[in-house]
């Protein structure tokens, strides 16, 4: 009696709702896993490994994976491709192998995947980032400043060849100038090809054989230099200021990287920023909250005078129109800076100040002597009773 498969989805461990990725996902764990080039003389590995593959055929292809599910594995048998025969029978067209197998040999060989850019070809070079700390007047008004890094150019003695004055580099003998080397392995499926960059000129295509002693065939020379970055008004805290062509030199004539500068704001002792908003936080003295008055509020463009309302309560907010931050796309926009009035309850007074308090409280509701009012008829309540009190007593001892 011929052994029962088991079910595809069991096989690559996925449920049966699985998306192509996921499949796809989950086939080249087991075929990467299972491999008989990574598992030689491995008979049971070999084995699952054609029962993963047999099971991706059917899963990757939508109609084989309609069949099956309506059929099961009965939807493949007796067929001229049918699956009856067992896994040496099965018909595998229309199953995408290909660059499952080339990522798995790009792993085994330490390449990548076919039909990637040339490595010889011209490349941009890779960007360098540098950092820069500002204070939160200079991020909201903008400023310059000044940048030190190490920048390579290309060696002035050979020209950027990397080759010693007189001589030329050579066209390398292993990938004939093509900066790519073609490695084929035996797999169970036939030949597979994968490509990956030529060892011998780390893809260059040329072989240097006297190298230039100015740049020891580098074909480059570092240097340290001053760049002067311009910071726009507005911008933030973690943004990054992009300067172009100042990163690391292209390669095989490719243009050279960027530059990129982020920047770091100081805290400000007084404002905070939100966006293109500032908010800060001014004290007030009672007296200018109940009877009015002018303020002077600390602003990114220097102090405004603002006139206090009679009856201001604390907590009051104020908007102070485009006396915010900026915008980046049009420095001619801005934000508002909104203050907070808080009133401020004075810690040590004067004898005469607590006296002038006092007064002014009798006047405006006298919350002080009605307390000290009630405590005095009490008072008086409990002394009249008490004479009473001992009035009878006399009496008493009288008769």
């Amino acid at each position: 009696m011929a052994e029962s498969k088991r079910d595809y989805y069991e096989v690559l461990g996925v449920s049966k709702d699985a998306d192509d990725a996921a499949i796809k996902k989950a086939y080249r764990v087991l075929a990467k896993k299972y491999h008989p080039d990574m598992n030689p003389g491995d008979a049971e590995a070999e084995k699952k490994f054609k029962e993963a593959s047999e099971a991706y055929a059917v899963l990757s292809d939508a109609d084989k994976r309609r069949q099956y599910d309506q059929f099961g594995h009965a939807a493949f048998e007796g067929g001229a491709g049918g699956a009856g025969g067992g896994f040496g029978g099965f018909d595998f067209n229309g199953a995408d192998f290909g660059d499952i197998f080339g990522d798995i040999f790009g792993d085994i060989f330490g390449g990548g995947r076919r039909g990637g850019r040339a490595s010889n070809s011209p490349m941009k070079g890779a960007n360098i980032r540098k950092s820069i700390r500002i204070t939160f007047e200079e991020a909201i008004s903008g400023c310059e400043k000044e940048l030190e890094l190490v920048l390579k150019d290309p060696c002035t003695t050979c020209n950027g060849t990397g080759a010693k004055p007189g001589t030329s580099p050579e066209t390398c003998p292993k990938c004939g100038g093509k900066g790519q080397v073609v490695y084929s392995s035996q797999s169970f499926f036939g030949t597979v090809q994968n490509v990956q960059t030529c060892p011998n000129c780390n893809g260059t295509g040329k072989i240097i054989k006297e190298k230039c002693s100015s740049c020891l065939g580098t074909g480059y020379t570092s240097s340290k230099k001053k760049i002067r970055v311009t910071i726009p008004a507005g911008i933030d805290n973690g943004q990054s200021v992009r300067i172009r062509e100042k990163g690391e030199p292209g390669v095989n004539g490719g243009p050279r990287g960027d530059l990129l500068v982020e920047v770091n704001v100081s805290r400000h002792p007084i404002f905070q920023r939100q966006d293109m908003h500032i908010f800060s936080t001014v004290p007030i003295s009672f007296a200018q909250a109940a009877l009015g008055a002018d303020i002077r509020v600390p602003t990114v463009d220097g102090d405004v005078i603002y006139t206090v309302k009679p009856g201001t309560k604390t907590d009051t907010k104020v908007r102070l129109k485009g006396k915010g931050v900026p915008s980046l796309r049009n420095a001619q926009v801005r934000g508002d800076h909104y203050v907070t009035l808080v009133i401020q309850t004075p810690e040590k007074l004067s004898a005469e100040a607590k006296e002038a308090l006092r007064k002014f409280d009798m006047l405006s509701g006298n919350t002080l002597k009605q307390e000290s009012a009630n405590t005095d008829a009490t008072d008086k309540n409990k002394g009249k009773s008490k004479k009473k009190f001992m009035d009878k007593v006399k009496e008493a001892f009288e008769e």
